[in-house]
């Protein structure tokens, strides 16, 4: 770990000249770069500069006081070392987090898909509550969200809904809601106060740059139609929705919500790269199938990763074994807790991970 945590230091060291010389201030693209690389790696140079620093003070404090006549000072000395030696202690850990593996995606926008899975009317109805407390959620982290896909019911539910999600860390912030979620409650229509099960779906997936993912016109296809549902006498006279289908993945994306096929066209293409982007980040096919059945799974109740309990007021996420039993505000977007667990969660299994 010494060894790699001298290496970053050496590399920040060597971007620190490099961002004075005026060669290269004066190439825009490559001071952007080296900046922004220098700025990940600071917090852990700041952090082992202070481990170096208290390795030093433990290691002057010892051999001072094996060379100290004075009891007294002696056992001053002796104590100032082994408080380091605790500091130290301390330190190491923080340092092993720094070093995890960062997550290339984290500072990313992201497309966030929400669809009704087993239950009918009340998966819809579920389904719009959770993009309400989606919604909720990033306003109270200043994220912008906005509408790219809805597909809604006559009762106020949703079959599908696809956002884009901007703002700095919006894929860092949702990653871990993707999965089936599942409510138990007693439905509106429920005339015998009968306990009903649903489920929907909620995927998030990474916002893709042009750069990073080409899709070559060939390995596509545009149908242009009507749109369908509510937009008045526009639905009959002008064909604006937009279908694309990329045929090397099978990936299909339709986008009717907007008057101009532009519009829909640009919409579509932007939830594409992101789906695309998706399917070939994994190592292999075996590993993308297993991360998008993992993320998105079949729409049955039983493939759950969270349980809204409503007679309970309780919501349990089945990953990592907690319940919290503030219901209301939950839904209502005050998911802070559950994210923050989650995300240590996923931390400890990946130091555990990098200790075998």
């Amino acid at each position: 770990m010494l060894k790699k945590l001298e290496d970053i230091k050496k590399r920040y060291e060597f971007l620190s000249v490099q961002l004075a010389d005026p060669a290269v201030i004066a190439d825009m693209g490559t001071w952007q770069r080296y900046s922004k690389e220098q700025s990940d790696l600071t917090e852990t140079v700041e952090k082992y500069n202070e481990y170096c620093a208290v390795e030093k003070e433990m290691t002057d404090a010892f051999e001072m006081a094996e060379t100290e006549t004075d009891a007294e000072m002696k056992k001053m000395l002796l104590d100032e070392g082994y408080d380091c030696k605790d500091r130290l202690a301390k330190i190491k850990d923080e340092l092993k987090i720094l070093l995890l593996p960062k997550d290339k995606n984290d500072e990313r926008s992201c497309i966030l898909e929400i669809r009704a899975g087993t239950g009918g009317e009340e998966a819809a109805l579920f389904a719009a509550e959770l993009c309400r407390m989606y919604q909720n959620y990033c306003a109270a982290h200043r994220l912008r969200v906005e509408e790219i896909e809805i597909s809604a019911t006559e009762l106020g539910g949703m079959k599908e809904a696809i956002y884009g999600v901007t703002g700095a860390s919006a894929y860092k912030l949702l990653k871990f809601e993707s999965g089936v979620h599942r409510v138990q409650r007693v439905p509106a229509t429920e005339t015998q106060g009968r306990i009903h099960t649903s489920a929907a779906t909620v995927a998030v997936l990474p916002e893709a740059e042009e750069v990073e993912v080409e899709i070559n016109e060939k390995d596509i296809r545009i149908d242009i139609f009507h749109s369908g549902g509510a937009g008045g006498q526009n639905v009959n006279k002008v064909a604006s929705a937009v279908r694309i289908t990329h045929f090397p993945t099978g990936i299909v994306v339709t986008c009717q919500d907007e008057r101009s096929q532009l519009k829909n066209k640009e919409r579509a293409f932007k939830v594409l790269r992101s789906r695309v982007y998706d399917f070939y980040n994994g190592q292999n096919a075996k590993a993308r199938e297993e991360n998008r059945r993992s993320m998105v799974g079949s729409g049955d109740r039983s493939e759950r990763i969270r349980t809204y309990n409503f007679p309970q007021s309780r919501v349990t996420d089945h990953r990592i074994g907690l319940s919290q039993y503030n219901l209301d505000a939950f839904i209502a977007g005050d998911i802070d807790s559950m994210v923050e667990a989650l995300a240590i969660a996923d931390r400890e299994a990946m130091l555990a991970s990098s200790e075998e």
